[in-house]
C-alpha cells in the first residue's frame, strides 16, 4: 500500500470539479468520510439540497443506532448539578474516570453514526479552537458541560454568542486561570498562601491571540493588559459542587480602561468583560482570522486568497453569522477546483473514523479507537495547549505517524480491531490504504 504520495490529479488548479468529483469533495470535507451508498445519495438528493440540510442540522432526523447508544451513556445530559451530586468530587478518580469514559464514547460515537455530519465536524472545530484541557485539574468535571453548553448550540450560529458562552464557562475559567483574576486594588487581591492574588492575563491572551484577533491581529501588551482587568471578577462559583459563573464585584478592577484604541470608562463591572467581546466579535481582524482557520480547516492548508476574502465579507456583513460564513464559502468556485480536491492531510480522528464509516463497521467498544487515535497523536479532549491541533497536515507528516496508520488500515480491513466489527470486504485494505483515503 503507498501512503500520500505526489498530487492525485494533473488537472488545472483553478479547473472546476465536475459534478462527481464535487460530491465526493463534498462527502469528504463536510463529514467524517463517506459511507457506502452516500455518493448515489447525495447525487439522487441533489448536492445543493444536500449542502443545504447539511446546514440545517435540526431539520435531519437523527441515527436511531446514535442516539441509543449515546442514551446509555448517563453523564452526557446531566447538569453540573445533578452532576455534582452523583458523581462527586469526594471521589475525584472515579467520577473523573466516569466522566471521561461517557465523553469519550460520545465523541467517536456521534463522529461514525450522526447523520448531521458537517455539525459533528464543526463541533470538533470549534471546541479545537476554543480548546480546554480536560487534564487539568477541575475540567475533568467541566469538559462536559463545557461542550455541550457552550460549542455545540453555536457552531451554526452566532459568533459573538459563542464568544461569550466560552468567555463564561467554569470549564474555560478554570482552564486559563481567569476565574482567580482580581484587579490589584480589589478587595479580594489580598494575600493566600505567601503570595498576593492579582491580575492573570492567561484568558486575555489566548482570547485576543486565538479565540479572535490572531496573532498578527493588531494588538499590544498593553490590550492584553487592559482586556485583562476587564475580565477581573469574571470567576466560578462553587467550583467543587455544580460549577456555574459568577460576577465578583469585589474582584473586578473599576479603573478606566483603553482596548484597541475604545475607551472602556471607569466605574464599571460585568460590562467591561461584555464590552471586550463587542469589540472583538465585530473587529476586521477576527473576520480574517476566523475565515483563514475555516478555509484552511475546509479547504486547504494555504486556502486561496479569494475564498479568505469571500468569507471574511460574509462574516462582516452578517455580524457574524457562522451559517451566513459557512454558505459563502460553499457559494465560493474556489472551494469547488482542483487545487483544493484531496489537498489535505486527515487528522488521526479524521483518518480513524473515516476508515470505520468507508468499512460500513460496527463501533461496539470506541475505547480501541481512541487509543488508536491518541497513538497516532491526537488524544482526544487532552490538548494540553490553548492552540489545539492544527488544522493543517504538518504535524500529521511523518515515517513513525504514517506507519500506524497503515497498522490501523490493515487491522480494520482485517476484523482485527478490538472494539470494531467489519464484514468481511476483499477490496478494504487496499482502499484504506492508498493515498486516495490518506487525504481528503
Amino acid at each position: 500500500m503507498v501512503l500520500l504520495v505526489g498530487a492525485l490529479t494533473a488537472a488545472p488548479v483553478n479547473k472546476k470539479l465536475d459534478k462527481d468529483l464535487q460530491v465526493r469533495h463534498a462527502l469528504s470535507r463536510l463529514t467524517f468520510g463517506e459511507r457506502p451508498g452516500d455518493f448515489e445519495t447525495v447525487k439522487k438528493t441533489g448536492l445543493k439540497k444536500w449542502i443545504a440540510r447539511q446546514l440545517d442540522p435540526a431539520a435531519i432526523p437523527e441515527n436511531p443506532k446514535l442516539e441509543a447508544k449515546l442514551a446509555e451513556l448517563p453523564t452526557l445530559a446531566l447538569s453540573r448539578e445533578e452532576q455534582a451530586e452523583r458523581y462527586p468530587m469526594s471521589d475525584r478518580r472515579k467520577s473523573a474516570t466516569a466522566l471521561g469514559r461517557d465523553l469519550l464514547q460520545s465523541k467517536i460515537y456521534r463522529a461514525v453514526y450522526s447523520e448531521r455530519q458537517l455539525a459533528e465536524v464543526l463541533a470538533d472545530f470549534w471546541f479545537n479552537h476554543f480548546n480546554v484541557h480536560f487534564d487539568k485539574g477541575l475540567d475533568r468535571f467541566l469538559v462536559t458541560a463545557y461542550e455541550r453548553d457552550a460549542i455545540r448550540p453555536h457552531v451554526l450560529g452566532d459568533f459573538r454568542a459563542m464568544l461569550e458562552a466560552t468567555a463564561k464557562d467554569p470549564a474555560m475559567l478554570f482552564y486559563l486561570d481567569n476565574w482567580q483574576s482580581v484587579g490589584p486594588n480589589a478587595p479580594t487581591a489580598r494575600f493566600q498562601k505567601g503570595r498576593r492574588r492579582g491580575l492573570n492575563e492567561n484568558y486575555a491572551r489566548e482570547l485576543l491571540e486565538l479565540h479572535t484577533l490572531g496573532v498578527d491581529g493588531g494588538y499590544t501588551q498593553k490590550d492584553v493588559t487592559e482586556v485583562a482587568r476587564c475580565f477581573t471578577g469574571w470567576t466560578i462559583e462553587r467550583p467543587l459542587g455544580g460549577a456555574k459563573f459568577r460576577f465578583d464585584a469585589r474582584a473586578h478592577d473599576r479603573g478606566e480602561k483603553t482596548v484597541l484604541g475604545t475607551t472602556i470608562p471607569a466605574g464599571g463591572g460585568l460590562d467591561d468583560g461584555l464590552k471586550v467581546l463587542d469589540i472583538l466579535a465585530r473587529h476586521p481582524s477576527t473576520a480574517r482570522h476566523i475565515s483563514t482557520k475555516l478555509a484552511q480547516r475546509f479547504a486547504a492548508d494555504e486556502p486561496p486568497p479569494a475564498l479568505v476574502a469571500k468569507l471574511a465579507a460574509a462574516f462582516t456583513k452578517s455580524g457574524g453569522d457562522l451559517r451566513a460564513v459557512l454558505r459563502a464559502m460553499l457559494d465560493a468556485p474556489e472551494f469547488w477546483t482542483h487545487g483544493v480536491y484531496r489537498a489535505k492531510v486527515k487528522s488521526p480522528l479524521e483518518m480513524a473514523v473515516g476508515a470505520v464509516r468507508a468499512a460500513n463497521a460496527e463501533v461496539v467498544n470506541p475505547f480501541p479507537l481512541a487509543q488508536r487515535i491518541a497513538q497516532l497523536g491526537q488524544p482526544l479532549y487532552r490538548k494540553a495547549e490553548p492552540t489545539g491541533y492544527p488544522s493543517t497536515g504538518e504535524e500529521w507528516l511523518n515515517s513513525a505517524g504514517l506507519v500506524a496508520r497503515m497498522n490501523l488500515a490493515t487491522a480494520l480491513s482485517e476484523n482485527r480491531l478490538p472494539g470494531v466489527r467489519v464484514a468481511a470486504d476483499p477490496s478494504l485494505a487496499e482502499r484504506l490504504g492508498g493515498p486516495e483515503f490518506q487525504k481528503r
